[in-house]
């Protein structure tokens, strides 16, 4: 074959630089039209550590939810090609938002875990003008003193997920005049996560008999249940994260402890490594698999059929986000970002495979939509490793406003820095 013959990627650029000087454009606006045949995704999301087991279940939500809309058709007639990485620690989820935004040029990013990771992305998404959708990161502080334009929340804050399971607590007398012990994950998360129980404590009768501490690494919880023995508190408090909850429960059951057991921060894969019979008492949940409308049987089936398990609530939050930024962009017919926050903002509404539409606040970027309070059952009523629990019904309840559980704007201020 001659020389002439051949199709080089060198001759390929050349080509391209000819045209382009021929029609008055650039040679880059060329190759960039290249990629604009797909729409780019960022997904940054803890897969190791102790929030990997949860971080695992966002990838398999996200990549459920890419093959269902690619398969439909894609967006705007382009499929989404999705870049996926491990963000492992604050500092690198910034490098790497920074990379995904700046030489990959994704429409937007999705994903994390971490309330710190969060807000290090969130500041790289700001400072680049690109959308940022939370979906693990409860920190109220991230919808209030740390909030920012480019970030929108999926993940219910810490004060919706007190509000919720607090209402079971109320109901079971185990507030006024009751004392807590709690233990508390030492990061930013576990930090204002204890701050918004304590502020529930204060304006219900109740006060801590203890609050620990517990550093993200720690794995032998028998000092901690030594000290709750010894304080008898009529409820234990896990404000943990990722598989300390779990350990924590084997542990706890290890001891033989009867105190009644709650928890304000909660994710469903922790129970089920537990163990059977480990599991116990009330908790919140943004999501479970057990709810009974048509968008959620429909979920847990397509899930299941692909990866042989059940959905849990992350990989939930992963899934309507991605469901969320595609309705966006097939209705404005665009990947700008400021276009897609206007419209967040003016209260577009969303299915959130639950029983009402949610929406995000326009005050602070909260999504507003209803949460439950699951409660474990006992051994003897466990049919299967993923059924463990009962579900109250959904809360705020169907008269009642979605925004009655969420922080109000004296409990937590959102100024969106200029």
């Amino acid at each position: 074959m001659s020389n002439t013959n051949q199709f080089t990627r060198r001759n390929l650029l050349k080509t391209a630089g000819g045209l382009a000087l021929a029609s008055g454009l650039s040679a880059p606006s060329i190759l960039s039209a290249q990629s604009s045949e797909v729409i780019r995704i960022g997904h940054l999301t803890p897969r190791t550590g102790f929030l990997g087991p949860l971080g695992e279940y966002g990838v398999m939500a996200i990549d459920l939810a890419v093959e269902e809309i690619n398969a439909a058709g894609g967006l705007m007639g382009r499929k989404i090609e999705l870049l996926k990485e491990d963000s492992i620690n604050p500092q690198t989820a910034s490098t790497k938002a920074e990379r995904m935004i700046e030489r990959d040029k994704v429409a937007c990013i999705i994903g994390e875990i971490s309330s710190a990771s969060c807000l290090t992305i969130a500041q790289v998404a700001t400072r680049n003008k690109t959308l940022f959708i939370n979906t693990g990161g409860n920190s109220d502080a991230l919808r209030g003193k740390d909030c920012q334009r480019y970030m929108f929340h999926v993940e219910s804050q810490n004060s919706m997920y007190v509000k919720t399971v607090g209402r079971s607590f109320l109901r079971d007398g185990l507030v006024k005049g009751k004392k807590w012990y709690s233990l508390t994950a030492d990061y930013a998360f576990g930090h204002d996560l204890l701050s918004v129980s304590k502020r529930f404590m204060q304006a219900n009768g109740g006060n801590f008999a203890g609050d620990d501490l517990v550093p993200t690494d720690a794995t032998d919880f028998s000092a901690y249940l030594l000290k709750i023995r010894e304080a008898k508190p009529d409820l234990v408090v896990i404000n943990l994260a990722g598989n300390q909850i779990t350990n924590f429960l084997k542990q706890y059951a290890e001891f033989g402890l009867t105190f009644p057991v709650g928890g304000f921060g909660f994710d469903t894969a922790l129970a089920w490594a537990a163990g059977k019979g480990n599991f116990v008492g009330t908790w919140p949940v943004v999501w479970h698999h057990l709810l009974d409308t048509p968008g959620s049987k429909a979920f847990v089936a397509a899930f299941t059929k692909k990866y042989n398990k059940p959905p849990e609530n992350q990989a939930w939050g992963d899934y309507i986000a991605t469901k969320i930024v595609a309705q966006s962009i097939k209705e404005l017919k665009s990947t700008e970002s400021p276009k897609i926050i206007e419209y967040f903002e003016k209260g577009a509404k969303f299915d959130l495979l639950k029983t009402r539409q949610g929406y995000f606040r326009a005050a602070d970027h909260q999504l507003m939509h209803e949460m439950y309070a699951v409660t474990a059952l006992p051994p003897d009523k466990i049919k299967n490793q993923w059924d463990i629990f009962s579900s109250s019904p959904a809360v705020p309840g169907p008269d009642e406003p979605l925004e009655v559980i969420a922080s109000t704007a004296e409990e937590n201020v959102c100024k969106f820095p200029s």
